[in-house]
């Protein structure tokens, strides 16, 4: 049964200064919580499932029964973020910040500047999990990587991924000589153009694009070129990132 307490800190979670005061965010659905179990790199505080998917998984769930309260449906509609709720909600620890932006001269990484939409930052989750960049840096006024829907969104992609928030200026002052490549008007054809396999591939936001700020540090301006009978006026900026990185990793 849940307590208050426990009622109290769920409900805060969905709620990016408090994900932050306690470093904890939630994870749900039985794909997501089963994969965060079976996973080590982040730490699980607490699991929170009906007494059926406990009994169903009873394997996953052998090292957590100290962690585990079961829950009534009911309890877990409180508590769940979700407009249909999962048999199960799992509390889990941030992970510690990206150690050394050094990453950058041995790696490709995305950084999203403005992404409103957290479909489409847990997507480029993916996306980067899929082309083998291990970090997502963000803008500080991008969707938080670890809100309930863009942690659903990610399908377990977070777990994976290495995540940071810093403005762009202060992560190349600490990262001095990093590429950045970004999609613009009258940028070079990305799918001619002599591309570094290392640095920051950067996502501008839904509706603007790159910031003019963020522009003027790149040092490659890229363009995904449409086909001359296409008529759409713009890609989504998932779709774009998977693009870009599909062909930056494959040269």
């Amino acid at each position: 049964m849940l307590s208050h307490n426990q009622i109290k800190l769920l409900t805060a979670l969905q709620v990016k200064k408090y994900r932050q005061k306690y470093r904890k965010f939630v994870v749900e659905g039985d794909k997501m919580v089963a994969e965060l179990l079976g996973q080590s790199r982040i730490a699980v505080s607490a699991v929170f499932a009906t007494e059926r998917w406990a009994d169903e998984n009873a394997n996953i769930l052998s090292g957590f029964s100290e962690k585990t309260t079961f829950v009534t449906d009911a309890e877990l509609k409180k508590i769940s973020s979700l407009t249909t709720p999962n048999a199960v909600l799992a509390v889990a620890e941030m992970p510690a910040d990206i150690e050394s932006v050094e990453i950058l001269h041995s790696n490709l990484c995305f950084y999203l500047d403005g992404l409103q939409d957290p479909g489409n930052v847990g997507t480029i989750l993916r996306i980067a999990d899929w082309f083998g960049l291990p970090a997502v840096f963000c803008s500080p006024d991008c969707a938080d990587a670890f809100s309930p829907k863009v942690v659903q969104a990610s399908m377990g992609a977070i777990f994976r991924i290495r995540t940071a928030e810093l403005p762009l200026i202060e992560l190349l002052r600490a990262a001095p000589g990093t590429a950045v490549l970004g999609a613009v008007l009258g940028g070079d054809n990305v799918f001619e153009a002599n591309t570094p396999r290392t640095g920051l591939l950067v996502i501008g936001n839904e509706g603007r694009g790159i910031s003019p700020e963020t522009e003027a540090l790149l040092t490659h301006r890229l363009t995904i070129p449409r086909h001359p009978r296409g008529g759409a006026e713009s890609l989504n900026a998932a779709v774009a990132a998977g693009i870009l990185a599909g062909v930056v990793t494959q040269k």
